[in-house]
């Protein structure tokens, strides 16, 4: 199983029967990355919520490649119109593809689609629990503040194995509230991402490192430049 950090809060997911996903595909106008987007050739899509830093070219590739997005109610609704196959889901709710769960869980964040001529209602932002045939757990954060429910409902009910979290502060979490998410979340490994793609949001991971360490020394961060890939062999 491949997790590869295209940049920002981009990732491309390759589970064990290769099947291809990325989050959040914001890749052309992405200054943290060289990747082309027409190197990207995936499954399936996923997308947190409307912002242009995350819905990114999403229906380019769509339109290239003929990968299916997944995406809340109303940004399915969207894509729709736009003459792209969808599959809208919303908090809570979970889907199969092939042997791969997909679960649909909470973000606290604004989510309007904000790249159109006037900005449209895109419902609310979310995050993924990405389960692989193996059984491994891989969640994307999404773009979030800290809420309590991360320990109460996510890490204590779903139990995450890998979490990908933003640490970059401003519109998300910054290090040491992440650190304390990745603390309720307890999962094995954490990988930092949203930060240092523009000036505002610029973070030292080493920082949000040293703060996990100092909550729960049992969890492995695995810091990754842009185009870096994480490799999951068996179980973790």
């Amino acid at each position: 199983m491949e997790i590869k950090w295209i940049g920002h809060s981009a990732f491309e997911i390759v589970t064990e029967n290769n099947l291809k996903f990325i989050v959040d595909p914001f890749i052309g106008n992405n200054p943290s990355t060289n990747i082309p987007v027409e190197d990207i050739d995936v499954d399936y899509i996923l997308l947190t919520h409307g912002h242009s830093d995350h819905f990114g070219d999403a229906m380019e590739i769509a339109n290239r490649t003929g990968a299916k997005c997944i995406a809340t109610h109303e940004i399915s609704l969207f894509l729709s119109k736009q003459g792209l196959e969808s599959i809208g889901m919303n908090i809570g709710g979970s889907i199969f593809i092939n042997d791969v769960k997909i679960t649909m869980l909470e973000a606290r964040h604004s989510a309007d689609i904000d790249f159109t001529e006037e900005i449209i209602p895109g419902g609310v932002a979310c995050s993924y629990l990405i389960e692989s045939e193996s059984g491994t757990k891989i969640l994307h954060c999404g773009d979030t503040g800290l809420f309590s429910d991360m320990e109460r409902v996510i890490g204590a009910i779903y139990k995450p194995n890998v979490v990908l979290v933003p640490i970059g502060g401003k519109f998300t979490m910054g290090p040491f509230e992440a650190a304390l998410a990745v603390n309720w979340f307890s999962p094995k490994i954490a990988i930092p991402m949203h930060y240092n793609t523009f000036p505002p949001i610029e973070q030292d991971p080493i920082i949000f490192s040293n703060f996990v360490k100092q909550l729960n020394p049992k969890i492995d961060v695995v810091i990754l430049n842009p185009g870096e890939t994480f490799e999951i062999n068996g179980e973790i």
